[in-house]
């Protein structure tokens, strides 16, 4: 039996790579393995030359195409309904379903103001690590991007969203998960502190701010913007007013 005839077959491409069909992983080679990722991640059908082109971009055109047909072969022979080829040009099928795509489906409705579903499902799904972080690909550095700004500023919408409908703990959590995602990122250190203010929360702001100022400082080896210190302008100056 074809071991990817049965559905559902998902392809992981977050952290790291696997073929999933039926909750079973399928093994593929390392040259399948790369032009399923390549085509999963490519924004249509690409040319094979493409392909070919960008998977071995130091081996003569005979050869990378050679390299290109063998890697489909192993891909027919894990599964005919992996990939489509028509006309020249190759995408993964339909059905395969891609969690990075998943994943730049979600922050894209955020960011264009459509509902997430619950925050704390949202969160899980966009507190992902990095695409493909064990492989070392020149052509991943767009798409790893991409995915990384765009799951970022949706946990940051997610978090100022809830804030204003007043619901402080999913605000909170969506900026803790921005947090852990990119701890050096001021603008989800800023929503975290205004989730503990709108709490009255002043010792839990003033200390995210110290920790993030400590390691902005000791990492980059500069200060926060005033736009951070702005936010903790009335608890100081409350405190000096006590302190008087």
């Amino acid at each position: 039996m074809n071991p990817a005839a049965a559905r559902p077959v998902r392809l992981r491409l977050v952290e790291t790579f696997a073929l999933v069909a039926d909750g079973v992983e399928i093994p593929l080679a390392e040259g399948a393995r790369r032009v399923l990722a390549f085509l999963a991640l490519a924004s249509g059908p690409v040319l094979r030359s493409y392909v070919a082109y960008t998977l071995w971009p130091d081996t003569p055109e005979p050869r990378s195409l050679g390299y290109l047909r063998a890697a489909l072969w192993r891909l027919r022979k894990a599964g005919d309904d992996l990939v489509d080829q028509t006309n020249g040009r190759l995408r993964v099928s339909a059905g395969v379903g891609v969690d990075a795509r998943d994943a730049l489906d979600l922050a894209r409705r955020i960011l264009a103001g459509g509902d997430a579903g619950p925050t704390g499902e949202a969160c899980r799904r966009l507190s992902c690590g990095d695409l493909l972080a064990d492989w070392y690909e020149p052509w991943l550095s767009e798409p790893r991007e991409q995915l990384r700004q765009l799951r970022l500023h949706a946990l940051e919408e997610l978090s100022g969203r809830e804030l204003d409908r007043g619901h402080i703990p999913s605000a909170i959590e969506s900026a803790l998960a921005a947090v852990a995602a990119e701890p050096l990122r001021e603008s989800a250190h800023r929503l975290l502190i205004r989730a503990h203010l709108a709490e009255a929360n002043a010792a839990e702001a003033l200390r995210q701010y110290e920790q993030f100022r400590a390691l902005l400082f000791g990492e980059l080896g500069i200060l926060p913007s005033t736009r951070i210190e702005e936010l903790l302008t009335p608890i100081r100056g409350g405190r000096a007013l006590r302190a008087g």
